[in-house]
C-alpha cells in the first residue's frame, strides 16, 4: 500500500494514470508526448514505478509494449476506509461535486453497466420482461409494458404506486431491450442511479442460482452515522 501512495503522490504518474483511463492501451510514445518537458527515460522511470505498485500493466503488441491501467489497488485503499454503509453517500457527494463543476450539460447524464450473466439470452430476457420474475430481484416491483419501441415501460411498488417510468427504445426480443428518460435528473435517473448494482447483482444471482441476492439495507441509525462519515 505504501507504494500505491508513493505511485500516487507525483502529479506526473498521475497525467500518465488519467491518459490510460481515458483510453487504455497506449504505448510510451503516445505517453511521453503528455509530458513534454521530460525526458523519455524519466518517463519509463514513472511507468515502472506504476507497474512496481501494481496501477498499470503492459503486454507486447508487435515490437510496441502496450500499458494499461489497472484500478485494483486504488480501490482497494477506498475499501479500506469507507464502509459499506458510508460507500453510497460519499459516492453521492462526489457525484454532486462533479455534477456542479462540470462544464457539460445536464442532458449527457447517463448511466452504462456491464454485467456478465451464466444463462442464455431466453431466460435473461424472460427476467427482464416478466413481472412474476421482475418482482423475486427487482424490489418487489412488477414490470409492464408491451414492449413495443416507443411504450411505456413503468415499476409497480407492491403498494400500487409507480417506482420507475420510462418508455422502450429499442427491443429486438431476447438480444436487445433499451429503455429511456434520462434527460436530466428525472425521476427515473434518480430511481435508478443508486438501484441498479444492487438490481443487477440479484438478477444474476437468481438467473445462477435460482434464489435472490439477499441486501442488507443500512438501518436509519447507520445512514445517519454515515452521513456523518461522509459529511467529514
Amino acid at each position: 500500500m505504501e507504494e500505491v501512495f508513493r505511485a500516487l503522490a507525483d502529479p506526473h504518474r498521475r497525467t500518465l494514470l488519467d491518459a490510460l483511463r481515458d483510453r487504455d492501451g497506449q504505448a510510451l510514445g503516445e505517453l511521453d508526448a503528455l509530458l513534454p518537458g521530460m525526458t523519455r527515460f524519466g518517463v519509463m522511470k514513472h511507468l515502472r514505478v506504476l507497474a512496481d505498485a501494481g496501477l498499470l500493466s503492459t503486454r507486447r503488441d508487435g515490437r510496441r509494449k502496450l500499458h494499461f491501467l489497472n484500478p485494483v489497488p486504488i480501490q482497494l485503499l477506498a475499501d479500506r476506509w469507507i464502509s459499506r454503509y458510508a460507500k453510497p453517500w460519499t459516492t453521492g457527494l462526489a457525484d454532486l461535486k462533479h455534477t456542479l463543476e462540470a462544464s457539460a450539460p445536464m442532458s449527457s447524464l447517463k448511466h452504462v453497466y456491464e454485467v456478465f450473466i451464466r444463462t442464455t439470452p431466453e431466460k435473461l430476457w424472460a427476467a427482464l420482461v416478466e413481472p412474476a420474475i421482475t418482482e423475486r430481484y427487482f424490489h418487489a416491483t412488477r414490470v409492464a409494458s408491451d414492449w413495443q419501441p416507443g411504450s411505456p415501460l413503468t415499476y409497480t411498488n407492491p403498494d400500487g404506486s409507480i417506482a420507475i417510468d420510462g418508455h422502450v427504445v429499442e427491443a429486438d426480443p431476447p438480444r436487445r431491450l433499451v429503455h429511456d428518460d434520462f434527460d436530466g435528473e428525472t425521476k427515473t435517473y434518480k430511481g435508478v442511479e443508486r438501484g441498479w448494482d444492487p438490481i443487477l447483482s440479484s438478477l444474476k444471482t437468481l438467473l445462477e442460482t435460482g434464489q435472490p441476492l439477499e441486501i442488507a439495507w443500512p438501518t436509519p441509525s447507520e445512514a445517519e452515522e454515515a452521513v456523518e462519515v461522509a459529511a467529514m
